[in-house]
């Protein structure tokens, strides 16, 4: 426990045999649930953490059960929502625990019976936090590229009720421009950028990593089970998060890497399906903010901005086959002063929708 509140890490596991014992070792004494989700591996890791149920580095004197929700004639709201809490697990991706005392132990070990991917599998263990009331949940890589010692200073502004997650950043640490490979930097601010843009929390960065802590009522704010199952889990993760107003905080983490890790990302695949998962998401996260939860002038001013832009296209269209001498008789100068006008008026809408994006969502960064 820290500060006398309960504390669990979500460790995504695919073929990590060679690393999960490291993971499992190095887990620092205050975390009481280590919730490893084998997704499905084609190697031992599931055997090598069963093992592990065997050890000390199973034991724990902080029991958990889960708290049975009391019948008043106030709480039909909540009767409600926990009968849909309990019918939630089906659609999940198929799975099993293979524990078989969850309460007393400290390792947690569910199995996929398919491959879902890290998202769905840090997805499933989320759920499983929820489900026993675990005050802060973090997530730490199956391949140990994350320092355990950080963990305390990610999950305190959670445990304190500070923001309702914690994210660390890579980016600003004095190292990042020498020890992160040069592709993975690259990609990583890209899709950064895109973020910034897509969840509403402008001021974040590195949001590839997947080092964080979230609270129990952030967890209960948005759909688990909906959660992107790939690699765009953090970026998608933040999406909603924002849409149910979620205060955030970053902080300072160190790189790590050549510990035997191997990458499964692949850097030109994800990029591209990561920004249309981004452009789907901001338009999503446009539309249920600002137009269904609150209405916003940005929102106007935002679908403004997209309409001009278009209208503005055939006339571009016009200017360049008359440069291009493919057609005659054209109005040149009538052509440019309306791509001109729609253009500038478009651009200019976009700038007043970001900026009021910018100051709306600033209260949520802590």
């Amino acid at each position: 426990m820290l500060e006398k509140k309960f504390v669990a890490v979500v460790v995504p596991a695919f073929n990590e045999e060679k690393q999960i014992g490291m993971v499992i070792e190095t887990m620092p004494i205050f975390v009481d649930r280590i919730i490893i989700v084998n997704d499905n591996s084609s190697d031992s890791t599931e055997a090598k953490v069963i093992d592990y149920l065997n050890t000390c580095f199973n034991s724990t004197s902080n029991r958990i059960d889960k708290k049975q929700l009391k019948m008043t004639l106030c709480n039909e709201a909540d009767q409600l929502l926990e009968k849909l809490n309990q019918k939630e697990l089906e659609f999940y991706s198929p799975s099993k625990i293979i524990n078989k005392n969850t309460n007393s132990d400290r390792i947690i070990l569910i199995s996929n019976l398919r491959n879902t991917g890290v998202g769905g599998s840090i997805a499933r263990g989320y759920k499983w936090a929820k489900d026993h009331n675990i005050d802060c949940t973090a997530v730490m890589a199956g391949d140990g590229q994350m320092d355990p010692d950080e963990l305390e200073s990610i999950c305190l502004p959670i445990i304190k009720d500070e923001v309702d997650y914690v994210k660390g950043n890579r980016l600003i640490h004095g190292s990042a421009n020498f020890f992160i490979p040069k592709t993975r930097f690259f990609g990583n601010s890209v899709l950064s950028l895109f973020t910034k843009i897509a969840s509403g929390y402008w001021r974040i960065s590195d949001t590839q990593t997947g080092y964080t802590a979230i609270s129990l009522n952030a967890l209960k704010s948005i759909k688990l089970h909906d959660i992107y199952k790939k690699y765009g889990m953090p970026n998608d993760m933040l999406v909603k998060l924002n849409m149910a107003y979620c205060t955030i905080r970053e902080v300072p983490i160190k790189p790590v890497y050549r510990i035997g890790e191997q990458s499964k990302m692949k850097i030109h695949k994800v990029i591209p399906k990561i920004s249309f998962l981004l452009v789907k998401s901001f338009f999503k996260r446009i539309w249920i903010k600002y137009f269904f939860k609150d209405f916003h002038p940005l929102f106007i001013l935002y679908n403004l901005s997209f309409i001009l832009f278009l209208v503005s296209i055939p006339f571009a269209i016009r200017i360049l086959k008359y440069l291009m001498h493919i057609t005659t008789g054209e109005r040149p100068i009538l052509n440019s002063i309306m791509f001109m006008f729609l253009f500038v008026s478009s651009t200019q809408s976009l700038l007043f929708a970001m900026w009021m994006d910018i100051q709306d969502n600033e209260r949520l960064y802590k």
